[in-house]
């Protein structure tokens, strides 16, 4: 496909050396989207890593971040093959982060990121109560060094800055709603991940994506299409997407499941489709691993299948489902996961499904349903069940205890009747365990 447009167009118009990343002035961004639209693979791919670190280092987003963007959509629609592939899922990086493994399966919520951020006059005014009622001559000197920085435009809040490159993004759909046709098929797929993140423009983005429907064939990219339409569609969409319940594709067919699950707690859906839905993730759940995925997850559709299957507890009492049925579902997407996206799954499953606002005596283990007996084993037996400390914050620190569970370590094991496990190494390992 050629298309006539100056990807670097305006580069030099704007001040980096005015705009801060994460390592200071900006004033290295120019060479490394030059590299990037150069023909030098290895230049290419150190630029493209340097420049990713840089203005998204780490999640958190930068003054800088935003003056990126349109260069970055430019080159998705008109760089080289390399540069196009790897600019889009850079782009959604950039807008949400890591938004998509904490929101899935219901999608973002722009609306309540808008209403949550401190706007830049009311940090000032909190921090010139501050200067007011200091004393300390040095911490007073840094809170005016704050101020200074405020005032120049930086803000304190984070979620400001990245709200700013998230509608950076927002502004260049229209350029990346054209590579939903675009011949490279990951290109579609990147693409179609990329504006399922944006439910303000779901008027335009949704019927993009149901026009690739009938004319999507590599299963990867249609799984993404479909999540897609379901993180952002209506009740409209429910009849075309039910309809790949019956594909011959496994992805194709857990997608379908997946995006109604999502629909069906927005929108009115008949009882026998909700069971058809669930019945689909439960068999991919406790079925032969499928090795095909999306970009969703990181990749990993075992930790969106068991938040997903966890709807189905919230359905409405005349199609609500037992919940020992869908605990047991979830038990089997928990040794596909890693240690972060078990804590997820497991965090959001003891919420859903157990008393972690009780006061009582700790349940005995033998006086739990089966369904939560069989959940509470395959979490003792996670390959993070002994190491799980390694990772701070975890939400399951706090919601064992307050279900008054033992920790998620030897203790568990015991009180699930699983043997000890004295090393991690006496656990089955998922294959992308050490990714972690």
């Amino acid at each position: 496909m050629t298309i006539s447009i100056d990807v670097l167009a305006g580069l030099d118009d704007v001040d980096w050396a005015a705009l801060d990343h994460a390592y200071g002035p900006a004033t290295d961004v120019p060479v490394d989207l030059r590299a990037i639209c150069g023909d030098d693979i290895a230049a290419m791919s150190e630029a493209f890593d340097r420049l990713a670190n840089n203005v998204g280092h780490q999640g958190s987003r930068y003054p800088a971040t935003p003056f990126v963007v349109p260069f970055l959509a430019r080159i998705a629609v008109a760089g080289t093959p390399w540069a196009r592939v790897n600019a889009l899922p850079l782009l959604t990086f950039l807008a949400v982060a890591w938004h998509d493994e904490y929101k899935l399966p219901m999608g973002i919520d722009p609306a309540g990121w808008r209403a949550s951020v401190t706007p830049p006059d009311v940090e000032l005014r909190e921090i010139d109560e501050e200067i007011a009622g200091e004393t300390n001559p040095g911490k007073r000197d840094w809170l005016l060094s704050v101020r200074a920085l405020v005032l120049a435009g930086r803000s304190l809040d984070g979620r400001i800055e990245s709200l700013h490159a998230y509608d950076a993004v927002r502004r260049e759909l229209p350029l990346v709603l054209g590579l939903l046709a675009d011949p490279d098929f990951v290109v579609r797929q990147h693409a179609a991940y990329l504006v399922s993140w944006f439910p303000e423009e779901a008027a335009s983005i949704v019927p993009t994506l149901v026009t690739r429907l009938d004319c999507e064939f590599f299963p990867e990219t249609l799984a993404t299409v479909v999540l897609g339409i379901g993180l952002l569609g209506s009740a409209e969409q429910i009849e075309p997407i039910s309809v790949l319940l019956d594909s011959p594709e496994p992805l194709v067919r857990w997608a379908a499941a997946t995006a109604l699950a999502r629909l069906r707690v927005v929108h009115r859906m008949d009882g026998a489709l909700a069971a058809r839905a669930f019945g689909e993730l439960a068999r991919v759940a406790s079925g032969p691993r499928l090795e095909q995925s999306t970009d969703h997850n990181d990749g990993n559709l075992y930790a969106y299948t068991g938040r997903s299957l966890l709807l189905f507890i919230d359905s409405a009492p005349e199609h609500r489902l037992p919940v020992d049925e869908v605990l047991m579902a979830v038990a089997g997407c928990l040794q596909h996961v890693t240690i972060r996206q078990c804590d997820t799954v497991a965090g959001a499953t003891l919420e859903k499904a157990f008393d972690v606002q009780g006061t009582g005596p700790a349940p005995a283990f033998g006086d739990l349903s089966p369904g939560r007996r069989t959940f509470l084993r395959a979490l003792a037996n996670h390959p993070g069940a002994l190491n799980y400390h390694q990772f701070p914050g975890l939400s399951l620190e706090r919601l064992l205890p307050a279900a008054r569970l033992p920790e998620m370590s030897h203790g568990l094991r015991t009180y699930t009747g699983l043997p000890p496990a004295n090393k991690i190494d006496d656990l089955r390992l998922p294959d992308d365990w050490w990714a972690w």
